[in-house]
């Protein structure tokens, strides 16, 4: 356990090397654990280990007693937290959806202790992006592929319920049985969004000079557009994955890793 003001971090890490990458999971108030044991793959045996933590406020990360739930601000100090006991002067961070914007957050904050980042479906860089998002996601479980899964399901099975939940963030909502199951902290969650308020992280990341990568499907909740312009603001390659919803490294494993492995080398 990581100690930070107001809460304790439940950190895991994944290999061994002297390269590593620390893995930034979604949410808000999500856990790392789904993000695993898919991505343990980026790890490789004597070059990189990866680094995985539960935010405060998600997983097993308590909060100290009567402590508000973390704000934006909140998470990008736990992350520096990190940096400064691992030791190291720059972080490479590998962000998945709201850790992809969490990642940025970082970054324009501390833009000299940031080494490279890689976005894997990042959550949008405004506040009106955001708002599309949900939009998207709100109708997604009245699409024909997810009522058809829905149909096929038994629904007294709590594995069963987890995936019709998040099944309308795949373009195939039947790979949502192989998603590792994980709970959101709703105050969470709520507490990050309002902190960020009416955001656009755009022109101040058109500052940034430093390695990145955006990686995104074509059928993500999160509108490919929305990617395209970060890649745009960070002069970063976008790779566009295929029949890939928000869960690439299910939906398209291998050019997700192989342009992941590409990078970071």
């Amino acid at each position: 356990m990581l100690e930070v003001p107001g809460a304790q971090l439940f950190t895991v890490e994944v290999g061994d090397g002297p390269d590593l990458a620390v893995m930034l999971h979604g949410g808000p108030g999500a856990s790392h654990d789904y993000l695993r044991p898919q991505l343990d793959a980026l790890g490789e045996p004597g070059v990189r280990r990866l680094f995985y933590y539960d935010q405060r406020g998600g997983g097993r990360s308590p909060l100290a007693p009567h402590t508000p739930p973390g704000t934006w601000q909140d998470h990008v100090a736990d992350l520096e937290a990190v940096r400064l006991h691992l030791g190291l002067h720059r972080l490479t961070l590998v962000g998945y959806s709201w850790g992809g914007l969490l990642a940025m957050l970082y970054a324009l904050e501390h833009p000299s202790h940031v080494g490279a980042l890689a976005l894997i479906s990042p959550a949008p860089a405004t506040s009106a992006g955001h708002a599309e998002m949900r939009a998207r996601l709100a109708a997604a479980p009245e699409r024909p592929e997810v009522q058809a899964f829905k149909a096929s399901l038994d629904l007294r099975d709590r594995r069963a319920r987890f995936a019709l939940a998040v099944a309308g963030y795949f373009v195939d909502p039947r790979r949502a049985l192989e998603l590792t199951p994980f709970l959101v902290q709703q105050r969470a969650e709520e507490a990050v969004w309002r902190s960020l308020g009416d955001y656009d992280l755009l022109p101040r990341l058109r500052a940034l000079k430093l390695p990145a990568m955006v990686l995104h499907g074509d059928g993500d909740v999160i509108p490919l557009a929305s990617a395209f312009a970060i890649a745009q603001a960070l002069s970063a390659e976008l790779v566009e994955l295929p029949v890939c919803g928000h869960v690439p490294y299910l939906e398209a494993p291998e050019p997700l890793f192989a342009a992941l492995r590409r990078f970071l080398a």
